[in-house]
Formats: structure tokens, C-alpha cells, sequence
């Protein structure tokens, strides 16, 4: 039986209290993992302790940092590392992670070629993170940009991580932390213990101080409490997770994106040119992620073209065997919630004004058994009005809204599709491009045919990292900067 041990600042322990993993389809015990409650939270992130942990963290020079950020992606993508009692190939993490969460092989190694790219192109993440800020001026903590003297102080010793399960992914996000000297406290995702784990022993076998590392795998109560301990985290989860930490500063919050693609009125008559982009948006990574569209906004007159256009290319999209290279779907790790997600589409299909376009053309039901596994099979729904329950909802498979807009609603645009992580404006209507660029309600904004998934690592993402860990103070020298610069350097 495999067991993930606990890491207290790098040191692996085995705790009495166990959480056990079910497989993903037979629903036994695949694998436990040690279980930390909160008073050891606590204990482990006293103050103290977290100041200590940085403290060897920032005793290292930031370029010293990108090297051991670039040799961690090689451990990650190609090493056997350690794993409690035994050893974890890359293959091996493949099939384990899959084997819990349900995602196919070939998602797993995309995800980690996307986390090990993050961590390889560490120096291009900062710069667009810091405006292209010399980030040497952290080893001394002060330094000159621009003709400008500079100082930026930490805002926390440690950042927290309530992890999520839906895709190993989101772990690039927290990776940039560690060239920013700042220990990570990583809670795990139920199903999805492997990668952080995995990156965490990737970062220490390349020369990472392991202090820098707290892995605790917890119930909502310690989640909690590392919230409270950290001075500033990153929380992923669904809107009922997430919602009573909105509006605290220290919680950089990751729940649902609502992405969409808006088609502008100059391009409707050639939207069948960017199909393939539309459902590509809708549907890779089996539509698990929260750049993933949601949402297709179209002029009312066009919709029911282009709702039967994108469900016609998503229903080419049908379960596959796990080690199928060309496996476009993901089962649910637990079926009820797959039930779940299925009995909300249809209670929201009862109010009227949304039909179910795919059902139209489909043979058969959309929640299918395949293989052992519960899937969800893409899903188009045609929404009369930007009112209507299923208009603005997100779920963790290839599921899309085609919304009609009124002319009057395309004149308010991006006021009716409301807040959204990010948004594809097919268009090149310049007073729509403006009211995207001035609205607070985008976080993302790509002009043009871009698919909502692409990500460029070079600009930040739902919130900037380092505006969160570090602030700026006024500073001013009276003995010369450079010599006082030189004599502070580690």
C-alpha cells in the first residue's frame, strides 16, 4: 500500500491519522496519506518557525534560485524520487494520479510539461509578474530600477495552498513562490496528492533548503487554519469553498472562472473560421480548468448556428481507455458528483428558455458508464437571455452555454456576461475592445482568435504573486546605494 507521509518543513512523518484514496473506478482503497489535524498545524507554523524557514530560503541568491527552479523541472519530468517508504517514477506518478482522479495518461503528461515549463521559464514568469523588476534587489532588499531607488518587503513568511483535485495544473501557479523566497504550506486535494508532493522532492533533490516545504494533507478545518496561519495564501475551490474568504486580503482566491468567448457583430458572418477554437477552448484538458469557456456570447440572430456548429465538433469527443493517446474526456473521480452535475443541468433545463442542443443530436444520455468509469459527455445548451440559470454556470467537464445578446445587450458588453476570468473577443470593433480593456469585470482579456486555455506565462493570472507577497516602501539612501548594496548581500 502506498503511503504519503506528512513533510513538517521537509521532514517526512507518518501520522496515526490516515486518509485513504479510493481508485477511481473501484472505489478500494488505492492508496493513504497521513493526515494532519490542526492543533499540529499550529504547532508547525509558529511564528518562529515560519521565520526561520524564509530565512534559509532567503539566504540564497535569486539567480541561484532560477537555477535550482530549472534542474527541479528535470527532476520533475524525469526523475524517480522519493515517495514515503518507496520510490515514484515519472510513469509511476502518471498511472497513480490517473488512477485517483480519473484523468488520462496523456492529460496527466501535458500537465506536467506545463508545471516543469513554468518552473524551466522561471525568469520570464517573474519579469511579467514584476514588470521586468531586477529581482537581485530581494538579496539585498533594496536596489535601483529606472533611475529609481527600490525596496520591497515580504508581507508573510510563508504562503499557504488550499490545493484543489480537478488538474494537476494549477500547481504552476504556487511554483513561482519559491523563487520569490517564500516557504510554501501545501493542502493537498483529496485526489490529488501527487503533484504537489512530487514538485516538492523535485525542489529539494535540486538544492531547495527543505524547510522551505510543509505538506499537510488535511480535513476543511485545518485548511482553515492555515489560512489563519499564513499571511498570505492561494485557495482553490467551487463557490461554496471559497466564498467566506472573499474579500480578505491575505486569501488570493481561485474558484470558478466563467471564461467565455464573445463573437463580435463584425465577425458573426465568419465565426465558422474559429469553430475549432471555440470547442478547443470549451473542451481540452477534458474542461477541467477554470480557463476553460463556459460560455459562448453571440448576436441572438447567429446562436442557434453557432450552438449546433461547436455541439456538433464536441460530440466527436466520447470516452477512450486511460491510456489512450487520443483521450479527450476525464471520468469523475466520485460518480455522485458526476449525478450531481447532470440533475443541475437538467432542473435548469426546465426553466424555460434553454434547450439542450447536444441532446438533440446525441443517441443516448449524457451521464454514461465506461470502462469502470462515470462520465459526462460534452454538453451544449442554447440560452434564450444572459437571465437564465444555465447562462453563467461552470462544471468540470466540456460544458458550454451559447447565450443570444441583444443588440443592446452587445452595446453594454462586457456588462451582461458579468464577472469573468477570461474572456476571447473574436472582434475587431474598437469601441467593444475599449469597454473590455476599462472593464473591472476582466480579468483576462485576449483580442482576436485566442483560445480562453492559452496562457502566457509571462502575464499574471487571476491576481499577480508577487503584488501579493511583496509590497514596496518608500526608501531613500543617504550613503551611497551601491556600496550599502554590496555590503548587505548575502
Amino acid at each position: 500500500m502506498i503511503h504519503i507521509p506528512i513533510l513538517r518543513h521537509g521532514v517526512p512523518y507518518k501520522s496515526l491519522d490516515i486518509i485513504r484514496i479510493p481508485h477511481h473506478k473501484t472505489r478500494e482503497t488505492f492508496a493513504e496519506m497521513s493526515q494532519v489535524n490542526p492543533g499540529i498545524i499550529r504547532r508547525e507554523l509558529r511564528d518562529e518557525t515560519q521565520a526561520e524557514a524564509r530565512a534559509a530560503l532567503a539566504r540564497i541568491p535569486f539567480e541561484r534560485l532560477l537555477e535550482i527552479c530549472a534542474q527541479a523541472a528535470d527532476h520533475f519530468l524525469t526523475d524517480t524520487l522519493p515517495l514515503g517508504d518507496g520510490r515514484q517514477s515519472p510513469d509511476d506518478y502518471v498511472r497513480q494520479l490517473s488512477a485517483t482522479t480519473g484523468m488520462p495518461h496523456v492529460m496527466v503528461r501535458r500537465n506536467m510539461t506545463k508545471i516543469a515549463s513554468v518552473m524551466k521559464e522561471m525568469r520570464t514568469v517573474l519579469r511579467g509578474l514584476t514588470r521586468a523588476l531586477d529581482l537581485s534587489l530581494l538579496d539585498a532588499g533594496f536596489g535601483e530600477h529606472a533611475g529609481h531607488a527600490l525596496s520591497f518587503y515580504p508581507r508573510t513568511q510563508a504562503i499557504g495552498v488550499v490545493l484543489p483535485s480537478n488538474s494537476p495544473g494549477v500547481h504552476s501557479l504556487w511554483v513561482p513562490s519559491i523563487a520569490l523566497k517564500t516557504p510554501v504550506v501545501l493542502k493537498p486535494g483529496s485526489a490529488e496528492p501527487w503533484s504537489p508532493f512530487r514538485i516538492a522532492q523535485a525542489f529539494i533533490k535540486a538544492g531547495c533548503p527543505a524547510e522551505a516545504f510543509c505538506y499537510f494533507p488535511a480535513d476543511h478545518a485545518g485548511a482553515g487554519e492555515i489560512l489563519r496561519r499564513t499571511g498570505r495564501s492561494m485557495f482553490f475551490g467551487d463557490v461554496s469553498a471559497v466564498g467566506s474568504w472573499e474579500g480578505d486580503p491575505r486569501v488570493e482566491i481561485h474558484g470558478p472562472g466563467y471564461s467565455k468567448v464573445l463573437i463580435g457583430d463584425d465577425q458573426i458572418g465568419s465565426w465558422e473560421e474559429h469553430a475549432g477554437l471555440i470547442a478547443s477552448s470549451i473542451a481540452d484538458n477534458g474542461g477541467r480548468s477554470c480557463v476553460n469557456a463556459s460560455g459562448v456570447w453571440v448576436a441572438a440572430s447567429h446562436a442557434d448556428r453557432v450552438a449546433a456548429g461547436i455541439a456538433e465538433r464536441l460530440l466527436q469527443i466520447v470516452p477512450r481507455p486511460v491510456d489512450d493517446e487520443h483521450a479527450g474526456l476525464a471520468p469523475f473521480a466520485d460518480p455522485r458528483v458526476a449525478e450531481r452535475i447532470s440533475q443541475q443541468i437538467d432542473i435548469g433545463l426546465e426553466t424555460s428558455g434553454a434547450r439542450e442542443i447536444t441532446a438533440e443530436r446525441r443517441n443516448g444520455p449524457r451521464l454514461v458508464e465506461y470502462d469502470g468509469g462515470t462520465y459526462l459527455l460534452p454538453t451544449v445548451v442554447l440560452c434564450d437571455s444572459a437571465d437564465h440559470p444555465l447562462a453563467n454556470r461552470e462544471f468540470l467537464f466540456p460544458f458550454a452555454a451559447v447565450v443570444k445578446v441583444s443588440p443592446e445587450e452587445m452595446a453594454r458588453m462586457p456588462e451582461p456576461m458579468g464577472k469573468t476570468l477570461v474572456v476571447s473577443a473574436l472582434t475587431q470593433d474598437r469601441s467593444l475592445i475599449d469597454r473590455l480593456l476599462m472593464s473591472s469585470l476582466v480579468d483576462r482579456l485576449n483580442v482576436g482568435p485566442v483560445p480562453t486555455n492559452v496562457i502566457s506565462w509571462d502575464q499574471p493570472h487571476e491576481g499577480n504573486l508577487f503584488e501579493h507577497l511583496y509590497a514596496r516602501r518608500s526608501f531613500q539612501a543617504g550613503w551611497d546605494r551601491r556600496e550599502t548594496a554590496a555590503a548587505s548581500a548575502p
